[in-house]
């Protein structure tokens, strides 16, 4: 197995465990707490003391460490399994919450996971936003995996600046290796008119029933993570739910079954930059109100789908 050809710099530290036990099929991007260049970077990680080291890093201003040979497993992560198996990047970044990257560290850190990609044959990058789901994920022979710090200890890293941006960084690279992030499938049923009305998937049909008021939404997606909650009319938001299970009233859908509702919220995320896009249908009218984002606000948006006050008799939920 070869190094990057992107290095800039190399001081190798003598923190690590020699060869690794596991091929390489996942990529932990960290955050330094710092805009360190890369000869700091590479002190730091010389002394013994501080049992720490990772197998690239990335500067202040874009240049690339080696600091432990790829072959070889770093001390990065908090955890043998993962740093076994993982690539373990350490990234320059601000000091304070969110710990943001700038744009020569972002754009350097894309470029270094398509180039640990294509040496380890793989065409795909993927980020699974639920820890128990990802670290339970095999991957395939083309594939690799992002896992984050976060997941081992009791750490912010990598910040929310780059955890909020892995989606994007899975789909970034992966079109850059030629390969296709994959539209996961949205899900969905109503609960109007004293029963669960079928399953729609995506676009090809209306959950509901013109002129039966909804009081009950489950929602589930194929890939990604997925959470949304509901209005009661002449009431408040209810809690935000996950899961997707009709005989769950706590976490398997949302509402309350004949307590009628008027607005909805489902926010999307953890494959590629798809957001959840959605629209409501006023009680016993044959247009649909139109398309919310997430929870965004704009001009045409306001966060939710529904008009508060007016009851709502179909749903249309899909990811784009």
């Amino acid at each position: 197995m070869s190094n990057s050809k992107l290095v800039n710099y190399t001081k190798l530290s003598p923190n690590h465990s020699g060869t690794r036990t596991h091929s390489i099929d996942r990529i932990t991007p960290h955050c330094v707490v710092g805009q360190c260049s890369v000869e700091t970077l590479g002190n730091i990680f010389m002394n013994k003391k501080s049992e720490a080291s990772c197998n690239y890093g990335i500067g202040t201003d874009g240049r690339v460490l080696l600091c432990v040979d790829e072959d070889n497993r770093s001390w990065c992560s908090s955890s043998n399994s993962n740093d076994q198996r993982a690539v373990t990047i350490e990234c320059a970044s601000e000091l304070k919450h969110p710990y943001a990257f700038n744009d020569k560290v972002y754009n350097k850190l894309v470029k270094l996971c398509v180039d640990i990609c294509k040496r380890n044959g793989k065409k795909k990058l993927l980020w699974i936003n639920d820890k128990n789901k990802a670290l339970n994920y095999s991957t395939k022979s083309d594939e690799m995996l992002l896992t984050v710090h976060r997941w081992f200890d009791d750490k912010a890293c990598p910040g929310d600046w780059l955890y909020n941006r892995l989606g994007n960084l899975a789909k970034q690279v992966t079109e850059q290796l030629g390969g296709k992030v994959e539209k996961p499938t949205l899900t969905y049923r109503v609960f109007a008119d004293g029963k669960w009305y079928n399953e729609v998937k995506g676009l090809s049909n209306v959950a509901g029933r013109k002129k039966q008021a909804i009081s009950g939404v489950a929602v589930k997606a194929s890939a990604g993570k997925i959470c949304y909650r509901v209005h009661l009319l002449n009431g408040d938001w209810l809690p935000w739910v996950s899961g997707y299970d009709i005989k769950d009233d706590i976490n398997g859908y949302a509402g309350i079954k004949g307590k009628v509702i008027d607005a909805i919220q489902v926010e999307f995320s953890g494959v590629g930059d798809y957001k959840a896009t959605y629209r409501a249908r006023k009680q016993g009218k044959n247009k649909f109100m139109p398309y919310q984002h997430n929870t965004e606000h704009d001009t045409e948006q306001d966060g939710y789908a529904g008009v508060i006050g007016t009851k709502i008799d179909g749903l249309q939920i899909t990811l784009t």
